[in-house]
């Protein structure tokens, strides 16, 4: 079966990369898969790109994944990539795909979700209203106010040395404009972003962050965006009391939501005990593979 693949363009841009698309056709034009390639553009991490292939079931061993790789990893040389990164649920055929084509498994990430119907809202209250001495949590919807935009960006850091065991990862650099412009781009697909921080009030620069995003209309499930704690304020228990007050008030201001999601890498086992302590279930596993250019 001849199978032709097409260059497209995608408009989706964003102020940390772009993206670029092949599509793989029948002959009459009938599509049968796709691969999206992102080039990250910003500082300390223009060496990355993730690559994710979707090949119709019905089409799969007919050599049409083969062709999408072939070209989208020409394409990573040719932009000057030092690696490619994909991600696959655990003993799909996607892992299977990739261990058969020279991509080692660098890291594995387990997903968890929290049904907010039974959540005990007296235990969190009491991690809640916990008193962490230095300390205070505040909040924000959207885009960070102004007299926060700077120790929120500088805060970023706290990410740096997040577990992520053999994946070629870099350094992902943040500035006001950036976080800025990622809450704009949630709240211009009709998301809610939710950000709970941790406050050190010796000089109000913010030690730690949570971010949540939920649909428009608050249904369905939300997604965790990312927690951090910088590491000069780690051991105060931080990450927990932050995360708790974001599924409180995610609990109170979205009646109608389902649930939260999460994912952590294995070895994160900080985070894995804070969203064990918060009552999150595993519900499945992914790997991370990478292929060195």
């Amino acid at each position: 079966m001849s199978i032709r693949i097409t260059p497209l363009t995608d408009p989706d841009r964003s102020p940390a990369s772009r993206h670029l698309v092949w599509l793989a056709s029948q002959p009459d034009g009938t599509p049968v898969g796709s691969a999206f390639l992102r080039l990250f553009t910003g500082l300390g991490q223009a060496h990355r790109a993730e690559l994710d292939i979707a090949v119709h079931p019905t089409e799969r061993r007919r050599g049409i994944g083969t062709h999408l790789l072939a070209a989208a990893v020409e394409t990573a040389r040719d932009e000057g990539r030092r690696s490619v990164f994909a991600q696959v649920q655990a003993c799909s055929p996607g892992d299977l795909f990739l261990r058969a084509r020279d991509f080692r498994r660098v890291l594995t990430l387990t997903y968890a979700r929290l049904p907010l119907a039974r959540v005990d809202l007296d235990e969190l209250a009491e991690i809640v209203e916990r008193p962490h001495p230095g300390y205070r949590l505040a909040s924000w919807d959207g885009v960070v106010p102004d007299e926060l935009a700077a120790t929120f960006a500088a805060s970023r850091r706290a990410m740096d040395d997040m577990p992520m065991d053999d994946t070629d990862y870099g350094i992902d650099t943040w500035d006001v404009d950036r976080v800025r412009a990622v809450a704009r781009v949630v709240a211009e697909r009709g998301d809610l972003l939710h950000t709970v921080v941790a406050v050190d009030e010796s000089d109000d620069s913010i030690a730690g962050f949570t971010e949540l995003v939920v649909r428009g209309d608050g249904t369905r499930d939300g997604q965790h965006y990312g927690t951090g704690v910088l590491p000069e304020h780690r051991g105060h228990g931080l990450g927990l009391w932050m995360k708790a007050l974001a599924v409180r008030q995610a609990r109170e201001r979205h009646p109608a939501l389902d649930g939260l999601l999460t994912d952590t890498a294995d070895s994160n086992r900080h985070m894995r005990a804070i969203n064990d302590a918060l009552g999150y279930a595993p519900t499945h596993q992914a790997y991370g593979y990478q292929l060195d250019l």
